[in-house]
C-alpha cells in the first residue's frame, strides 16, 4: 500500500518518502528507477533531488499508471509499463549496463486501493477483480469460480496466513455449488466473514476478511515471486555503491527482502562451522544500510503507513578485495 491521499490536491503522498529519497540519491548525475511509478509520487521527489544529467525510468503494470505517466513531459522522465520483475530486460534495451539506484515501493497503492472498480478494497463494493493489471490473467472472480477447494486453502494459508482457511474455502465452495458465484467484493467479504466464528476474532478493528483478499491479491499478482525477481535482478544492475531502497506492508515481503538483504551482506553465514579460510569465503554484495519505519506523525496523517517498513543497502564492489 505505497500511497495516501491528500484531499487538498488530489495527489497521492508515498510513504516513507523523504527517508526513501535522501537515501537513495546519492549522485545528482546518476541514473535510477522508480519500479513502482503508482501516480508518481516517489518519482518525482527523485527527479527533484536530480541535476539536468541524471535520468529516471519507472516501471508499472497498472494501465491507470501508466496513463498518469503520459502527462510527464521531464526530458529526464521514462515510464514504461511493465512487471518490475522486467527491469533486467528494460536495462539491456536502453544499453544501460548499471544504475545508481532502485526504489520499490510494494503492495497495492492507494490510488488501486481507493477505486472500488479495481476490486481490492473490501468495504467499498465493487467487481471482483484484483489484477494490478486488467488487461492480462484472471480475475478474482473468474479464478474462485474455478478453484479447488484445497487449493484455495493453502493459497489462504500461505499468502494470508489465514487460520480459518480451510472454513472459508468450504464457504465458498458450497455458494458456488449452489449456483451463487462471487461476484463483487462486498460479497466476497460477506462470505468470509460469516465463516470465521465472531469470538475467533483477535483485531476487533480489522474486517475479518482482510486476509482473505490480502491472499487472493498476492496470489493473482504474484507479487512475491516479483519481488524475488526484482531482488535478484539488483544484484546485477546496481552499480558499486548504488543504493537498494524497498518499502514494504506486511511480514511476507519484508522476510523476503530481510532474508536477501542478509544473505548477500553475509554470505559466510550459509558455510555454518565448515572448516574454511577467509579468503575461501564468498565476499558481500550488499551492505545492510538503514531499517526506518514511519514516525507517529506520519502514521496519524496516514494510518495506512502504520505497518510499513523501508529497508535500504549499498551494493558493494566484489572486484576489491578489501580485506588484502
Amino acid at each position: 500500500m505505497n500511497a495516501a491521499s491528500n484531499s487538498e490536491t488530489g495527489e497521492h503522498a508515498p510513504v516513507l518518502a523523504e527517508a526513501a529519497v535522501t537515501l537513495l540519491v546519492t549522485d545528482p548525475e546518476g541514473i535510477y528507477v522508480d519500479a513502482t511509478f503508482g501516480r508518481g509520487g516517489h518519482s518525482r521527489r527523485i527527479l527533484e533531488r536530480l541535476s539536468a544529467g541524471g535520468r529516471l525510468i519507472a516501471l508499472d503494470r497498472d494501465p491507470a499508471a501508466r496513463d498518469a505517466a503520459r502527462a510527464w513531459t521531464d526530458p529526464r522522465f521514462e515510464f514504461v509499463h511493465c512487471e518490475f520483475s522486467r527491469l533486467g530486460t528494460v536495462l539491456a534495451e536502453r544499453s544501460i549496463p548499471r544504475i545508481n539506484g532502485l526504489l520499490i515501493d510494494l503492495g497495492v497503492s492507494s490510488p488501486q486501493l481507493d477505486d472500488a472498480q479495481r476490486g481490492f478494497s473490501l468495504r467499498a463494493d465493487g467487481p471482483l477483480d484484483m489484477r494490478m493489471n486488467p488487461e492480462r490473467g484472471p480475475s478474482a472472480a473468474q479464478w474462485l469460480a474455478e478453484v479447488g477447494v484445497e487449493e484455495l486453502k493453502r493459497v489462504l494459508r500461505d499468502y494470508g496466513d489465514e487460520r480459518f482457511a480451510a472454513p472459508i474455502a468450504k464457504a465458498i465452495a458450497a455458494r458456488r455449488a449452489h449456483g451463487r458465484p462471487l461476484q463483487r467484493t462486498t460479497d466476497l467479504a460477506a462470505v468470509v466473514a460469516a465463516a470465521i466464528p465472531v469470538k475467533s476474532r483477535k483485531d476487533p478493528l480489522q474486517h475479518p476478511a482482510t486476509r482473505t483478499f490480502q491472499a487472493i491479491r498476492i496470489f493473482l499478482n504474484q507479487e512475491l515471486e516479483e519481488v524475488a525477481l526484482i531482488l535478484a535482478a539488483s544484484l546485477s544492475v546496481l552499480a558499486p555503491g548504488g543504493r537498494l531502497a524497498v518499502i514494504s506492508f506486511h511480514s511476507l515481503e519484508d522476510r523476503i527482502v530481510k532474508r536477501f538483504i542478509d544473505a548477500q551482506a553475509h554470505p559466510e553465514r550459509a558455510f555454518g562451522r565448515l572448516p574454511l579460510r577467509e579468503a575461501q569465503l564468498p565476499r558481500p554484495r550488499l551492505r545492510a544500510l538503514a531499517r526506518i519505519a514511519p514516525e507517529a506523525m506520519e502514521v496519524q496523517s496516514n494510518p495506512r503507513a502504520r505497518s510499513a517498513h523501508l529497508r535500504v543497502a549499498e551494493r558493494m564492489d566484489v572486484d576489491l578485495d578489501c580485506r588484502a
